[in-house]
C-alpha cells in the first residue's frame, strides 16, 4: 500500500512539472495582417483661409484583415516634407476607420512647420502605419507625394487714429495705437511681429521696421516715434504727408505673413536728434576729456530728407588702436557699438587699427556704420580731374586739417565742379558706405548739398583755394577765394614797411597747399599771412596762442584772431605755410 501511494505522488509530480513548463494561454493568438494600401482624392492641394474648417483632401487604405475586431485596429497617417523619409513627421492616430481627412487649418499648420514659404507649391509624402489596437505586428503603407501650397492667414490691422499731429515739445505724449488680430490662427509655434511702414504709394518696395515681439497684437507710439515715421519715409519736418503701416508675422520656422495696410496722415516736425563720439582718443587728440560725451566731438546731421534722423557722419583724424563709441545726446544713456559693420545698443567699442583721417558714418535707422579713409577732393569739367571720381586722389585731393575741416588749391578752368569724398560716385541709395559728392547753389559762404547740385561754375579760370567747412554741424558750407598770392605782412620783416600789404613780400607757391619764403624776421615782433596785396584779402591768424618755437608746426586760422609772434632771436627764417595741414612752421 505504502509503495503505491509512493508511485501515485511520482506520478502527479511529473504532471506539476511538465505544466510548469508549457506557456499559459492567457491572451489570444491573432495573425500578421498585411500591410494597407493607400490612396488619396486628390494629388494637389491648394486651400485658402475660407477652407480652414474645411475638409481639404481626404486619404482611405485596405483592410489590414488583423484577427481582431476591425474596431480596434490603429492607424497612424504619416506626413513629412518630401525626401526625408519622414525623419519629421506629423501625426493623425485614427482607429477603427480606414479613412480620415485634413482640413485647411490642419493641413496649413503642417506645412508652417516645416517653413514652407506662402503660397508656394511643396511636395509632402504620405503613409499610413496599421496595427492591432496594442501596436503590434505595425505595417507601413505605400508612399503618396502630394502637392501642396499653404495660404496666407494674416493679421487684420487697424489705427486708432487715422490722422495726427506731431509736435517737438509734446514728442513724448502718445499719438496712436495700432491693433491686430492673430495671424496663422491654430499654428502651434511661435509667431513674432513687426510693424512695418512705408511712404505712401510706395508698395513697402523698402520698409522700415518698427520691432513688436512674439505673441504680441498691440503697439503704441508716440508724438516722436510716429513724427520718426513720417520723416524716414520721406515726409520732411514741418509738412503734412500720408504713411502706410502693415504687420508682418513671422513663424518660428520662417513663413512671413503681411496684414492689411492701413493709412495714417502726420503733420511732421523737425526734430533734434544729435550724435557724438566719446572714446579713449580725445585727450591726445584735442577732442575733450577720454570717453566723455560732453566733450565729444559731434557728428554732422544729413538733413537730406530722405536721411534725416537716419544718417551721421565726420570726418576727422584718429590715432592708432583709437576706440570709441557713439551716443545719442551727450550722455551714455541711449549708446551704440557694433561690429562688422553692424551697430547694437550698447555693443562693444568701435576701433580703428592704423592711425589716419577717417570718414565715420552711421546709419541710426538701419543699425549699420562705415569706418574709411576721410578725404575730399575736387572733381568735374572745371577740375584736372574731370567728371572721374576715379582721377581726384590723390592729385586733385583737399587736406584734412581738423575734425570737418578741408582746405585745398587747386586750378580751375569755367565750367561745373564738385567735391566728392570717394572715388566714385553715389549710386543714389542712402546708406553708410555711399560717396558723398557736395555742391552748391549760392557763392562763397553758403551751405553745401549733398549729392546734388554742382557748385557754381567759375567766372575766371586760375588758382582758388576752396574750404570745406563743416565745423558747425548745423551749417555745413564752403568758402572761395583766390590762391594766386601769400604775403607774409606785420611788423616783424627786416626791411619792409610796416603793415604794408602791398610792399610785402610774396611767398611762392610749392603745390599741394604749402607756400615758402625765406626772410630776415626781427625778434619779438608779429606777422600774419595775407592772400592778396591789400587788406581785404583772405587771411590767416595764430591758432598756436602765441608760440615762438622754431621747427615745430604752429596751427593757423582765418576767421580772426592773434598775430603769429616771431622767434626769440632776430635772424634769417625759412617759413613754410602748409594751407591744407593749416600749421605755419618757422625755420
Amino acid at each position: 500500500m505504502t509503495k503505491t501511494i509512493k508511485h501515485i505522488m511520482l506520478g502527479m509530480l511529473s504532471v506539476a512539472v511538465f505544466a510548469g513548463c508549457q506557456k499559459v494561454p492567457d491572451l489570444p493568438l491573432y495573425g500578421n495582417g498585411t500591410p494597407v494600401t493607400l490612396t488619396a482624392n486628390k494629388t494637389a492641394v491648394s486651400p485658402v483661409p475660407a477652407d480652414s474648417l474645411t475638409n481639404v483632401i481626404s486619404f482611405t487604405w485596405t483592410d489590414p484583415d488583423y484577427k481582431q475586431d476591425s474596431t480596434l485596429y490603429k492607424y497612424v497617417l504619416e506626413v513629412d516634407s518630401s525626401g526625408r523619409n519622414f525623419a519629421k513627421e506629423s501625426i493623425k492616430i485614427v482607429t477603427g476607420a480606414m479613412t480620415t481627412s485634413l482640413t485647411g487649418k490642419e493641413l496649413n499648420n503642417i506645412l508652417l512647420n516645416y517653413g514652407f514659404s506662402l503660397g508656394t507649391p511643396h511636395d509632402i509624402d504620405v503613409r499610413v502605419t496599421s496595427s492591432y489596437g496594442n501596436n503590434n505586428e505595425a505595417y507601413k503603407s505605400n508612399v503618396l507625394k502630394i502637392r501642396v501650397t499653404p495660404y496666407n492667414d494674416p493679421s487684420v490691422l487697424t489705427t486708432v487714429n487715422t490722422s495726427v499731429t506731431c509736435a517737438l515739445a509734446t514728442a513724448s505724449q502718445l499719438s496712436n495705437t495700432f491693433n491686430w488680430s492673430r495671424s496663422f490662427n491654430g499654428y502651434a509655434g511661435t509667431v513674432t511681429y513687426t510693424l512695418q511702414y512705408d511712404s505712401a504709394t510706395k508698395n513697402f518696395v523698402a520698409p522700415i521696421e518698427v520691432p513688436v515681439g512674439a505673441g504680441l497684437y498691440t503697439k503704441a507710439l508716440t508724438q516722436g516715434e510716429m513724427n520718426e515715421t513720417a520723416l524716414t519715409s520721406g515726409i520732411p519736418g514741418g509738412t503734412t504727408g500720408k504713411v502706410e503701416y502693415r504687420i508682418k508675422a513671422t513663424t518660428a520656422q520662417g513663413a512671413i505673413s503681411y496684414s492689411n495696410v492701413v493709412n495714417v496722415t502726420i503733420q511732421s516736425y523737425v526734430p533734434i536728434l544729435r550724435f557724438y563720439l566719446p572714446g579713449g582718443y580725445q585727450a591726445a587728440t584735442g577732442n575733450g576729456n577720454n570717453w566723455d560725451p560732453g566733450t565729444a566731438p559731434e557728428l554732422i546731421r544729413d538733413i537730406r530728407s530722405s536721411a534725416l534722423n537716419q544718417l551721421y557722419y565726420i570726418y576727422m583724424y584718429m590715432p592708432a588702436g583709437a576706440e570709441f563709441k557713439l551716443t545719442q545726446g551727450r550722455s551714455w544713456d541711449v549708446n551704440y557699438g557694433g561690429s562688422g559693420g553692424n551697430l547694437s545698443a550698447g555693443g562693444a567699442n568701435l576701433t580703428v587699427a592704423t592711425a589716419g583721417f577717417y570718414r565715420i558714418s552711421v546709419d541710426r535707422v538701419n543699425m549699420k556704420y562705415d569706418i574709411r579713409e576721410g578725404r575730399m577732393g575736387f572733381v568735374g569739367g572745371a577740375t584736372g580731374a574731370g567728371w572721374t571720381p576715379a582721377n581726384v586722389f590723390p592729385n586733385y585731393a583737399m587736406g584734412l586739417a581738423s575734425n570737418n575741416l578741408f582746405v585745398g588749391l587747386s586750378d580751375f578752368t569755367t565750367g561745373g565742379w564738385k567735391m566728392i569724398d570717394h572715388n566714385d560716385w553715389n549710386n543714389g541709395d542712402i546708406s553708410v558706405t555711399n560717396a558723398r559728392s557736395y555742391g552748391s547753389t549760392g557763392g562763397s559762404g553758403s551751405p553745401l548739398l549733398v549729392n546734388d547740385a554742382n557748385m557754381p561754375d567759375i567766372a575766371t579760370a586760375g588758382r582758388y583755394r576752396i574750404i570745406w567747412d563743416g565745423r558747425n554741424v548745423d551749417n555745413v558750407k564752403y568758402e572761395m577765394s583766390p590762391a594766386t598770392e601769400m604775403r607774409v605782412v606785420g611788423n616783424g620783416i627786416q626791411g619792409v614797411p610796416d603793415w604794408n600789404p602791398g610792399a610785402s613780400p610774396n611767398m611762392t607757391y610749392a603745390g599741394n597747399g604749402v607756400w615758402t619764403i625765406t626772410v630776415t624776421l626781427v625778434a619779438g615782433r608779429d606777422i600774419k599771412f595775407l592772400a592778396g596785396n591789400d587788406w581785404g584779402a583772405f587771411d590767416y591768424e595764430d591758432n598756436s596762442g602765441g608760440s615762438t618755437d622754431t621747427g615745430t608746426p604752429r596751427k593757423i586760422k582765418w576767421e580772426g584772431g592773434d598775430n603769429f609772434k616771431t622767434p626769440t632771436t632776430t635772424g634769417s627764417y625759412t617759413i613754410t605755410l602748409n594751407e591744407h595741414t593749416q600749421t605755419v612752421t618757422i625755420n
